[in-house]
């Protein structure tokens, strides 16, 4: 299928060609008939692709600061790696799609097959959506009409917040598309409507719809026509619309609302307020967000949990069928904005001059002939007769950054990268010369050639599809943790036991060259130590997934089993029991502020301090060994000095983890055979650690791991 993407490292918009998207639970597979480009905020993004790194640092100084604190810790080759595998992931553009349901995911009763809905999804052939982001469509309601569900939401969610009564006055300023349909919607509510911009086309628009409208550059002065209109009251609020840099936006905006008036931005605009403006005159501001409550909520937007309408009574999903509703009976009129009707194919006569287009509402057409396909061929390659051909499932952030630079080294051969929406693993499989990308994992499980398949998905996933893997009889790595349950991990085991297939995890750490120097340091004695490891790990906010127990695990699972593995393999021994205790007085199942103590079999101590409290500009990792008088401590995975050792007080290097090292042992054993990279035992082992390091803090003792 096609779909319009953003490049943000060269500026180019392009028409790229992606997989289909495979229907998952909660969600519904629509095939697009129409979309609505959004030139206000599209242009933005545009805009932001075509500038040059000093521009795009300029319009994000918070993020040039985090830049610059990781080039403190981690040093300027990996902060610049970083920045441009960022810079290097494309973004889709489009958020107004209608479409016909070709497919519901399970637990979705509310829509069927040959449905016609209205949802967020992006210029493609073909979105996949959570349900309650999706909308029926009235019969009486052409697609064309509908594509402008989501924009109306916009402006109607600003006009919530407002709270306008009838017979207020209500200021709108800017007259773009949002604006012109927040205008109508005011009006339809029974306001007097004032509305600016200083486009004389949709001044124009604005008046034939009944709506005081104005252009400011005809000489007026906004404020006080305003002042006249209301007889010298002032408007009871304002409406932010426009897309500006300028500070004089706000300022009007006080200065056109009475006393307790209230202004809302729904736009882009410079937010240097006077105190003055709003302090005379009491006035309120607030900031919409989007479509309505359940925006960015994961609980709402990806499980599908609603809001009960008793306490919640217009959601992003009701804002939807409000706005559906109000074109269906005649109260909102949105065929006069459009502008123009593009076919899909010719996408650039609304792209290549978005900064000069005086468009307003610009309609994409789609007209699907060919039969969409879950795997697209991006390079021709033979894999006959090879060893070692990878099948990657999963195409996030840490795949790019790190996983695929990696295996390019080694000149693996990867065969499939399967991404859920298509787009990311296309993108990977044109950059890393990969031959397929598909949305379909389970073809690279069926597939003759690929004998080694990489996981590295959410975790949640991981359990499921490693016995997947192994009853495929394929050879398997997964990123950690390998499983968030114990039956998960008991069925792993018990098929491991029947089929003896490699099973891997991501413990990179044990890989990295001074970790092999500490270990070949220690020696092979098997003599007991204690082991200090600390990871400052970072603050993330609660509502990422990772934080999630039933889809991440939290990070003790997620994260801090790679030093259990770490310490694991500096003692040489087993974790025979093991206590945890977390930040705070009444300490709960989740956390990720915690000092975690194993025990093993030989006598080693080990201490995992896991902190999410610290500062970034700290080191983020570091192991300090103690044995036979003798001292190493590791900074950061870049500088490892010694005490104690003949020879040996330090040593340095660039900042290496370990995943290099990591694959090329892998690939080498998959192909030449021999042990495993980790023994099994021990995987299984810091699993069982990890599980019992929870169990520890809910129980409040010692745990034994069995």
């Amino acid at each position: 299928m096609k779909q319009i993407i953003q490049d943000l490292k060269n500026g180019d918009t392009i028409l790229e060609e992606v997989p289909v998207p495979v229907v998952k639970s909660g969600c519904v597979l629509i095939k697009t008939s129409k979309t609505l480009v959004s030139l206000g905020t599209e242009r933005m993004l545009v805009e932001f692709g075509k500038a040059n790194f000093l521009q795009k640092a300029k319009q994000q100084p918070d993020k040039v600061k985090m830049v610059l604190d990781k080039v403190k810790t981690d040093g300027l080759k990996p902060t610049l790696n970083a920045v441009f595998n960022k810079l290097g992931q494309p973004l889709p553009l489009g958020y107004c799609n209608v479409g016909e349901v070709v497919a519901v995911g399970k637990g979705v009763s509310e829509f069927k097959i040959g449905d016609r809905v209205a949802s967020n999804g992006n210029h493609a052939e073909y979105v996949l959506v959570p349900k309650n982001l999706v909308a029926k469509i009235p019969d009486n309601v052409t697609d064309e009409e509908a594509a402008f569900t989501v924009i109306g939401s916009i402006g109607l969610q600003g006009i919530r917040l407002l709270k306008p009564t009838f017979g207020e006055t209500i200021v709108v300023v800017g007259l773009g598309l949002i604006g012109l349909v927040t205008a109508e919607l005011l009006k339809a509510n029974g306001c007097n409507v004032i509305g600016f911009d200083y486009d004389s086309e949709k001044v124009k628009i604005a008046k034939e719809k009944g709506i005081t409208a104005i252009n400011p550059a005809e000489g007026t002065d906004q404020v006080k026509f305003v002042e006249t209109f209301t007889k010298g009251i002032g408007a009871d609020g304002v409406i932010i619309t426009a897309s500006s840099k300028s500070n004089d936006i706000i300022a009007q905006s006080a200065q056109m609302c009475r006393k307790l008036g209230r202004v809302i931005l729904v736009g882009v605009i410079g937010l240097d307020i006077s105190r003055a403006d709003f302090y005379n005159k009491e006035i309120s501001f607030q900031v919409s967000c989007s479509y309505g409550p359940g925006r960015y909520d994961e609980e709402y937007e990806n499980k599908g949990i609603d809001y009960p309408i008793g306490y919640v009574r217009w959601t992003e999903k009701r804002n939807f069928d409000a706005v559906l509703n109000a074109i269906s009976n005649g109260s909102l009129d949105v065929k006069p904005l459009i502008t123009e009707r593009i076919p899909l194919g010719d996408y650039n006569k609304i792209y290549g001059n978005m900064g000069t287009s005086k468009s307003i509402a610009s309609i994409l057409e789609y007209n699907q002939t060919e039969k969409p396909v879950s795997t697209v061929a991006i390079h021709k390659k033979s894999f006959e007769g090879n060893k070692g051909v990878i099948g990657i499932v999963g195409a996030g952030n840490f795949t790019s950054a790190t996983i695929l630079p990696s295996l390019k080294k080694l000149n693996a051969d990867i065969k499939y990268i399967a991404s859920s929406g298509g787009l990311s693993s296309t993108t990977m499989a044109k950059q890393y010369q990969i031959a397929n990308s598909t949305t379909n994992y389970k073809e690279i499980l069926t597939d003759a050639d690929t004998d080694l398949v990489l996981i590295t998905t959410k975790h949640n996933m991981h359990a499921t599809m490693v016995l997947e893997t192994m009853k495929a009889n394929k050879s398997v790595f997964v990123e950690k943790p390998l499983a968030l349950t114990k039956e998960e991990l008991d069925e792993i085991i018990a098929e491991y036991n029947k089929r003896k297939v490699n099973v891997a995890v991501g413990f990179n750490r044990r890989f990295a060259p001074l970790a092999k120097q500490m270990k070949k340091a220690l020696g092979n004695d098997n003599a007991p130590m204690n082991i200090i490891a600390t990871m400052n790990a970072g603050f993330i906010p609660t509502d990422v997934w990772v934080h999630d127990m039933e889809i991440g695990g939290g990070r003790i699972l997620g994260e801090a089993c790679h030093y259990i593995d770490l310490c694991t393999y500096f003692a040489g021994s087993k974790v025979v029991a093991v206590c945890m205790n977390s930040m705070g007085i009444n300490p709960e199942e989740n956390t990720d502020n915690a000092s975690i103590l194993l025990k093993y079999e030989n006598g080693t101590n080990a201490v995992i301090n896991y902190f999410a409290n610290g500062s970034k500009a700290y080191s983020k990792e570091r192991v300090e060994i103690f044995s036979q008088e003798r001292t190493l401590i590791m900074d950061n995975w870049r500088k490892l000095y010694g005490y104690g050792f003949k020879g040996f007080s330090k040593s340095s290097s660039k900042q290496d983890k370990g995943h290099f090292n990591q694959f090329d042992e892998l690939i080498s054993q998959q192909k030449k055979g021999g042990n495993p990279i980790i023994p099994f035992e021990e995987i299984v082992n810091t699993t069982k650690a990890s599980f019992a390091a929870i169990e520890s803090l809910k129980e409040g003792k010692w745990i034994e791991v069995k």
